[in-house]
C-alpha cells in the first residue's frame, strides 16, 4: 500500500485550492476535527467492516464532530470514505495545515522548556525566534524537564538547542575527544 503522505497529498492540495483565501484557517480547523475523529482505531475498524455502508460511516463521523462542518469539508469526508482512504484523513489534515502555513508565511514552532514559561517571557522568546528564523511563528510550549535548563526549539526541520543538556553533551564530547 502507498504511503499515507502520498495518498493524502492530492486531497490536501485540492482542499487548499477549493478553500478561499479567507476560509483556509476555518477549513483547517474543520478538517482537523474530522481527522481527530477519523484517527480513532475503533472507528476505523467499524468503517472497514464490509457490513457497514459509507453513508453510515459518514453520518457517524459528522454526528460525533463538535465543530460545525462546511459543505466542502463534508464533501472531502464523503470522497475519503468512498475511496476507502479514511485512515489517510489525519495526514490530509496535517498536509493541509502545512499548506495553509506556507501560504501565509507562518511556521509552527515547538518550544521545549525545562520549566513553564510565563506569557510575557514567551512573547519575548517568540519575538527573538521570529528574528532568528526570519518568519512568523505559531509557537507551542512543551515541558521537558530532562533539558535541565534552557530551551530547545523545533521549526520544521530546523532545531535550535540552547539547553543545559545539549551544552553538557558538547562538553562531554570535547573532553573525550
Amino acid at each position: 500500500m502507498a504511503e499515507l503522505a502520498t495518498i493524502a497529498r492530492p486531497y490536501a492540495e485540492a482542499l487548499f485550492k477549493a478553500a478561499g483565501v479567507g476560509d483556509q484557517a476555518r477549513f483547517a480547523e474543520q478538517v482537523q476535527s474530522l481527522a481527530d475523529v477519523a484517527g480513532d482505531a475503533q472507528l476505523r475498524q467499524f468503517a472497514d467492516s464490509p457490513k457497514v455502508s459509507a453513508a453510515l460511516v459518514f453520518d457517524l463521523i459528522t454526528s460525533v464532530v463538535k465543530t460545525p462542518i462546511s459543505e466542502a469539508a463534508k464533501n472531502l469526508l464523503r470522497i475519503v470514505i468512498d475511496n476507502g482512504r479514511l485512515a489517510a484523513l489525519p495526514e490530509v489534515a496535517s498536509q493541509f495545515h502545512t499548506l495553509v502555513n506556507a501560504g501565509s508565511g507562518v511556521s509552527d514552532a515547538v518550544i521545549y522548556s525545562a520549566y513553564a514559561i510565563e506569557p510575557a517571557q514567551l512573547a519575548d522568546v517568540v519575538a527573538a525566534l521570529e528574528r532568528r528564523f526570519r518568519r512568523k511563528l505559531n509557537a507551542s510550549v512543551v515541558l521537558a524537564p530532562e533539558l535541565i535548563g534552557g530551551i530547545r526549539v523545533v521549526v520544521g526541520d530546523e532545531v535550535l538547542d540552547t539547553s543545559v543538556k545539549a551544552r553538557l553533551e558538547q562538553m562531554r564530547v570535547a573532553l573525550t575527544a
